[in-house]
Parts: C-alpha cells; structure tokens; sequence
C-alpha cells in the first residue's frame, strides 16, 4: 500500500494557489488541433471541488450566450496548464448547484479579498 501513495504522490501537482468554491478562476487549457498545442482559457465560477487525491477534481461554471456551461477538470491533469484566481467569493457551502437554477444578478456571488478570509481558528 505504501509503494501506490508514494506513486500517487508523484503525481499531484504542488503549483496551483488555492481555490475554493465560490471563487472565480481563469483555467488555461491545453487543446489538440492536429499535430499542434493551443491554449484555451475557460473563466467561471467553481461551483464544487472534490479532494480525492490524485484524481481529485473541480467544477467550473460559466454563462456563454445566455447557456450554462460546466466543466469538471482533474487537478492533477497535465492539461491544465495554469489556474488563475481573479476574485473570491463568499460562499457558506461546499457545492454551489443553486446558482444552476439562477440567471443575471440572481447568480451574482459577494466578492471578498483574498486577504480577508478568516480561519475559524482566527475567532
């Protein structure tokens, strides 16, 4: 058993900031034209995250022409090729499948600093 987490932790990557749900994130994405590489950014709102080691994996959730698009990305994919965090948002729950069913200003998450999230130990 110990031979298969020490192959696991080869795998995770270590060079993503952390995110959570509710925060806004610009995922730049390798995609395969032919025998060429192009980047391909998705930006959206992660809307659930699930830790499971080395097939752990997050959902993001965008609004392009008035339809709904989700994609779930393993975070140790080598497809990924850099998460970036534009804002944070404050969210009291793991899963945000509510904001499926809101449209507009409805779906509008608070905004907070990244420097302002608190700990519950911090209280």
């Amino acid at each position: 058993m110990d031979l298969l987490r020490a192959v696991d932790n080869t795998q995770i990557r270590t060079d993503f900031p952390s995110f959570r749900p509710g925060d806004t994130v610009r995922v730049h994405v390798k995609i395969k034209e032919g025998e060429k590489f192009r980047i391909q950014v998705f930006e959206g709102v992660v809307i659930a995250r699930k830790r499971n080691g080395v097939s752990s994996t997050f959902t993001v959730r965008k609004v392009s022409s008035g339809y709904g698009i989700e994609r779930i990305f393993p975070v140790n994919s080598p497809i990924i090729e850099k998460l970036e965090i534009v804002k944070s948002g404050k969210v009291r729950r793991a899963r945000l499948y509510y904001l499926r069913g809101r449209r507009g200003k409805a779906a509008r998450l608070k905004e907070i600093g990244r420097g302002e999230r608190k700990l519950k130990s911090d209280s």
